[in-house]
């Protein structure tokens, strides 16, 4: 009797282990800092609150993620990806569809998301500068960036036709609202008009801070959290939100993902307003969620240095990522063409 008893309580502290467990995926991010904060904001309570075990991995981009989906047999369960890479990993047929009665998107501003992925964080490209290079009032928009004989010095862009398009139209006099769908030709000549004055066309983001920080270059369209970063160690520095130009970053589940079941539900709490607003708490990153803002995790102090709070996103462009899925291709080969003249 003593036996059946104590075989039936393991039977059941087993059944009730196999119930808490929910299994184990992998997540492939960026590495570095930002992957550190998702782990201490994201990840690790989102393995509380689920009973799942979240492996880490590293993605250099989408070529990754199409090699993996080609294999049949992709290691990873969620990716992260960037800008264009979020609608082209649709287009290709890489994703998982996501499941509406788990993922709950509301609070994801509708250009921001889609059937198949979903924005996660948010920053922005700013016009930065340095306070002693320029004397004076400072360059408040992508107009003054363009003008050389008001604001002279070395500006830096970055090496892609990615925001350079909409800030030359926005230095061209386009309102905000009416970049969509860009004139191309327009942009590709305000763009040349720059080029003499652009000393440097940065490629990493680590770059753009070094040729601000070192001098080679007065004025620069920058990530906001790099300069942000840089202004707490060189108060030379400084920047604006005016007319930034607004990014996002997605999650989504590759095509085929082994564990989809338990991926889909750890998604669904990466995007949640609470898991959202922790991320911003340790890094100069936004939430996509804008229901984040309205938790009381975020302050007001904290909400004025985040690129999509209320105060700071009026009057900014947000990158329309279907159009540059579109003609990303197209665009890289006419940048480098001027470039090369």
């Amino acid at each position: 009797m003593k036996a059946k008893v104590l075989g039936g309580m393991i039977l059941a502290c087993a059944a009730a282990g196999a119930q808490a467990d929910g299994g184990s995926i992998t997540l492939a991010s960026w590495g570095g800092s930002f992957q550190k904060a998702q782990r201490e904001a994201w990840f690790t309570p989102a393995e509380k609150a689920l009973g799942v075990t979240i492996r880490e991995d590293t993605t250099s981009g989408l070529a990754d993620v199409r090699t993996q989906v080609a294999s049949g047999k992709p290691a990873w369960d969620i990716v992260q990806q960037g800008n264009q890479s979020c609608p082209l990993m649709e287009k290709e047929g890489l994703l998982e569809k996501l499941d509406p009665a788990i993922v709950d998107t509301t609070g994801i501003p509708d250009n921001m998301k889609s059937d198949y992925w979903v924005a996660d964080v948010v920053y922005g490209v700013v016009i930065s500068w340095n306070k002693e290079a320029l004397k004076g009032a400072p360059p408040q928009n992508w107009k003054d960036f363009w003008n050389t004989r008001e604001f002279p010095g070395m500006r830096s862009l970055r090496r892609s036709p990615l925001y350079n398009i909409e800030a030359a139209l926005l230095a061209d006099g386009v309102a905000p609202s009416d970049i969509y769908p860009p004139d191309v030709d327009r942009a590709f000549r305000k763009l040349a008009e720059l080029k003499p004055s652009v000393g440097a066309w940065w490629g990493s983001g680590a770059e753009s801070v070094q040729l601000m920080q070192h001098g080679e270059v007065d004025m620069s369209g920058i990530w906001n959290g790099r300069i942000q970063d840089l202004i707490t160690e060189d108060p030379r520095m400084g920047f604006s939100w005016n007319q930034q130009i607004v990014l996002y970053d997605c999650l989504a589940i590759p095509k085929g993902a082994k564990n989809k079941e338990a991926a889909m539900k750890v998604l669904a709490y990466l995007v949640k307003p609470e898991t959202q607003a922790r991320l911003s708490t340790l890094i100069n990153y936004a939430p996509a969620n804008e229901k984040a803002y309205e938790t009381g995790i975020i302050s007001p102090e904290l909400a004025a240095r985040l690129p999509n709070s209320p105060e700071n996103r009026a009057g900014a462009v947000v990158l329309d990522t279907q159009w540059w899925a579109q003609n990303y291709d197209a665009m890289s080969k006419r940048f480098d063409l001027m470039l090369q003249r």
